[in-house]
């Protein structure tokens, strides 16, 4: 399986200002067993289908081989020790090989995921990515978790497997990521930011939070993120309205939950982001999941 320890009981995660799941250190991350890719490793790639439902928490692990994470249904939220990851069901998660990481299911969710040894993981990205997956890459997927373990990879079998590990090498990658900070009092920052998204303080009321300058504030987020504060802040409502619009929240309860002054300020946003509105991201969604 891929969870190591043990399932985690958790409340569905409706209004904003619910608790968010918490943040594990990075000495969690570090300290994270192995979870063994079970099946018939002499195989290119191992498929294991699992159904986990809403609330699951699979704590920090790591795979000999890397993983390709894609749920037909139910929406996950994948941490590293320095990245954050919402994966509805249009989209997938490629893990490379001994990668900690961690996944909470936001809904049940109908997992399939693939285990690639390193000749069939080659050419694919050096660190986790998000994933569009097309049609045709969730029917292969779906077609490929039915095969027996010990599929034959000289006949039809393995020409599907063939052409599924193509298929994934020719995705492009989704801006569904978000980075986190190192040091333990931005990681506390943030985590009070995630538990509330419907706030919007003013910069230095955070900063003050910290005892701290503004400017510092910026200068220490940019060098420990990569990316500003004010960018953060924008791409963490946009993940979490992308997991409740997965999950069937009604857009204007999106916009009105995450603190927008309108639904059209929001779909904006979303717009500007992604390229699409937020209800043609949510048909989108539903399309692949009732196929």
């Amino acid at each position: 399986m891929d969870n190591p320890g043990q399932a985690v009981k958790a409340a569905p995660l409706r209004p904003a200002r619910r608790r968010a799941h918490r943040l594990h250190a990075v000495s969690d991350f570090a300290s994270a067993p192995e979870s063994p890719v079970r099946g018939d490793l002499s195989r290119a790639v191992v498929i294991r289908h699992t159904a986990y439902p809403r609330g699951h928490h699979i704590t920090p692990h790591w795979h000999g081989r890397a993983q390709f994470v894609f749920a037909v249904t139910g929406t996950m939220r994948v941490r590293t020790a320095r990245h954050a990851w919402i994966v509805p069901p249009s989209r997938a998660l490629w893990v490379p090989a001994h990668t900690v990481h961690e996944i909470q299911m936001h809904g049940i969710v109908d997992m399939h995921s693939l285990y690639l040894d390193a000749v069939a993981g080659a050419g694919m990205p050096a660190s986790c990515a998000v994933l569009d997956v097309t049609p045709l890459l969730r029917e292969l997927v779906v077609r490929a978790a039915a095969l027996p373990a010990t599929y034959d990879e000289s006949g039809d079998d393995g020409l599907l497997m063939h052409l599924l590990t193509a298929e994934i090498r020719r995705q492009p990658h989704c801006a569904l990521d978000l980075p986190l900070p190192e040091s333990a009092d931005l990681t506390r920052l943030c985590e009070r930011i995630l538990a509330d998204l419907s706030t919007r303080r003013p910069c230095d009321a955070d900063a003050g939070e910290l005892n701290t300058s503004t400017r510092t504030l910026y200068r220490r987020f940019l060098r420990e993120t990569g990316i500003t504060f004010a960018r953060w802040k924008q791409q963490a409502r946009l993940l979490e309205s992308i997991r409740r619009l997965a999950e069937g929240v009604p857009v204007t309860t999106v916009a009105v939950d995450l603190g927008y002054e309108s639904p059209g300020a929001f779909s904006t946003m979303f717009r500007r982001a992604l390229g699409m509105a937020p209800r043609a991201f949510t048909a989108g969604d539903a399309g692949l999941s009732s196929r």
